[in-house]
């Protein structure tokens, strides 16, 4: 099946309608898409203060405080170290700016700890994804795909980090609005939202791939000075994020050098390989957590398949094809990576269309085996997994 959606800027009018004007009917028309996301994400945060509660513990410091989100505000307390140094796992520069700077900005100006501003951000950042995601979903395939894609989104079984002081949620709205702008023929609207994306996470690289590349296959249709500015402008967050710490360090390889001491470099797969014969073939007892990882980037590969099959616009494949090689190809850590496909919600394109393929009552069992499974990994990724999500 072939996309109803343009996927090269410049192949049809862009919407041209103000913002302001577009913003309400556009939001009453995503409404059942956020609701629907927000009781998903509600019952995962009960099932998860019920099993805290029962191990005697709060739920607030797991979301706010701990993993990630104390490394980012140590960075909003302390700022970014100013050496290399030679210990692993010790280096603040290894995270991107763009979300302590918020933290650290916005907490500024409001009452409360850094902590619970953290939160508040990640909180608000996964409704602006999901509205992006709605959208995304919308203009392609129309509002019912849209709700559904939302919902399956909100129902991953890593879905809690997006209710955690982590960049998953921030990251995955500039992405959604990024790919979104492209769609509707907004190529310098995007670039500024590939931009944020690129001073949010590494993998900000993916978003300015989608949309540079996209951009620049446009100039064949005719040269045009909003696709080229846009093309040109996608990469400067990620890059001048890496260039500022490679001057920092005073070497031009100086990021790098930081995401080796986090024992994060790119081995071309072979240690993603090692790990899938280990836990699928020789390890008797795999532990859980791994397991559903391998699962999720297995299923992840599949689902890229489905998409280039159903001829998904080209800034989707771009951004999903670049983050899965990405994540897959790394020789680094390798229980976190069924989060750092969190964002890569075109993925899940396939699945929400053919869902309203079968009767409604197999979608609806479908749909709420998900969204209890989100609810018991989550917890479980939490409170039972004794490292990072």
């Amino acid at each position: 099946m072939s996309s109803t959606a343009p996927s090269i800027p410049g192949s049809r009018r862009p919407d041209t309608a103000p913002p302001a004007r577009l913003l309400a009917p556009t939001l009453r028309r995503a409404a059942p898409a956020l609701l629907a996301y927000v009781a998903v994400r509600l019952l995962g945060l009960l099932f998860l203060a019920f099993w805290a509660h029962r191990q005697g513990h709060g739920v607030w410091p797991i979301l706010a405080t701990q993993w990630d989100a104390d490394w980012y505000l140590g960075i909003a307390d302390h700022g970014y170290a100013h050496e290399l140094g030679t210990a692993y796992d010790a280096n603040n520069l290894a995270f991107f700016p763009l979300y302590p700077v918020l933290v650290k900005a916005v907490a500024a100006v409001t009452p409360g700890s850094r902590a619970t501003v953290g939160l508040l951000i990640a909180v608000l950042a996964s409704l602006a994804a999901a509205w992006g995601i709605f959208a995304v979903g919308d203009r392609l395939r129309g509002r019912r795909v849209g709700i559904l894609l939302t919902t399956l989104w909100a129902a991953l079984p890593v879905s809690l980090v997006q209710w955690m002081g982590y960049t998953e949620s921030l990251f995955t709205a500039c992405a959604a609005w990024a790919l979104y702008a492209l769609l509707a023929d907004r190529p310098l609207t995007a670039a500024w939202l590939a931009v944020l994306a690129g001073l949010t996470r590494p993998t900000g690289v993916a978003v300015a791939a989608a949309v540079s590349l996209t951009c620049l296959l446009a100039l064949r249709r005719g040269f045009s000075v909003r696709a080229l500015t846009a093309a040109l402008l996608a990469p400067l967050g990620w890059c001048g994020y890496v260039g500022w710490v490679g001057l920092r360090l005073g070497r031009w390889d100086g990021y790098f050098a930081v995401q080796r001491l986090w024992h994060n470099d790119v081995d071309g797969g072979r240690e993603t390989l090692r790990r899938f014969r280990e836990l699928l073939a020789y390890d008797s007892t795999p532990e859980l957590f791994l397991v559903l990882v391998t699962v999720t980037l297995l299923a992840s590969t599949a689902l890229f398949a489905l998409s280039l099959r159903d001829r998904q616009p080209l800034p989707l494949l771009l951004f999903t094809g670049v983050l899965l090689t990405i994540v897959l190809t790394s020789g680094g850590v390798y229980f976190p990576r069924a989060r750092f496909l969190l964002p890569a919600f075109p993925l899940l394109l396939p699945l929400a269309v053919r869902l309203l393929r079968v009767p409604a009552h197999y979608r609806a069992a479908a749909l709420t085996a998900a969204v209890l499974g989100s609810a018991y990994w989550g917890a479980y990724m939490v409170l039972v997994w004794p490292s990072a999500p």
